[in-house]
Parts: structure tokens; sequence; C-alpha cells
């Protein structure tokens, strides 16, 4: 049985080794001839910081990382070759945003990138992990920053 996929959704963090990810999701999208969106999530920053309510900084800071992220998404979508409008920035919770944009817009596969992590990291586990355990849609996780 082979799996037909229509729309492709790469979730990405926006760093340098995303690329990898990238071209993953836009190979796969033109072998499958399936439309390809990307999503990029700036995690929502706590409202309390010691016991004191630091709101005004924080919403400056999530707004300057808003445009930060919807900048390179642009630059992201022209070289994928998709159209600025398939390109999304959301603010929340990561696993949480990606999950439900793939259910929303009908994804049926999730790519995103898997870094190898250890220690500390690994044990509060990875928003790829999240995403795998918990997304309705087929999800590829590519192994990104090895070596």
């Amino acid at each position: 049985m082979s799996t037909h996929y229509s729309h492709i959704l790469l979730a990405t963090d926006l760093l340098d080794d995303a690329e990898a990810v990238a071209d993953k999701a836009k190979h796969l999208a033109a072998l499958e001839q399936a439309k390809l969106s990307a999503i990029h999530v700036v995690e929502s920053l706590p409202l309390y910081f010691g016991n004191e309510l630091v709101l005004p900084e924080t919403q400056e800071i999530e707004r300057q990382l808003v445009e930060r992220g919807e900048k390179r998404m642009a630059e992201l979508c022209q070289r994928l070759g998709i159209p600025a409008s398939e390109g999304y920035v959301e603010l929340g919770v990561t696993k949480q945003m990606i999950i439900d944009f793939a259910e929303g817009k009908g994804v049926d596969l999730i790519v995103i990138g898997s870094h190898s992590r250890h220690g500390l990291a690994h044990l509060l586990g990875s928003t790829a992990r999240g995403v795998v355990n918990s997304a309705k849609c087929d999800v590829l996780a590519v192994r990104v920053g090895t070596g």
C-alpha cells in the first residue's frame, strides 16, 4: 500500500541547520506533487519572573521575535519557491501550535528536524518527539546537527 501526500507541512525553527529539513520537505512535496506549507512557532514567554509581572517587556520581546521570524520565513518561502502566504509564524506552545495547524489545514505529513540531545535536554523531551507522539498525521523527523 502506498501513501500519497497532498499537503506537507514543514515545521521549522529557522536556524542554520533547518535548510536540510526544508530541502527534504521541498523534495518530498515535488515527488508527491503536494502543496507545501511552512510554520515557525515563537514560543510564548512566561508572564511572571521571580513573582514579578513582566508583561510589557515580554510582549515587546515576543513582538521582536515574531517580526524576525516573519522576515526569515519570507526568505525561506522564496528559497523553497512557495507563496509567502504558505509561510506561517505563530506565537504559542510549539508542539501544540504545529499539531493544531496541521489538523486545521488538512496536512497529511509533517516534516520536522530532530536534534540529537543528551542529558537534561533529552530528559525534558523535544518538540519533534512531542509532534511524533501527538500528531494525527504522518511525521517525518529529519536528523540534523549530528556529527
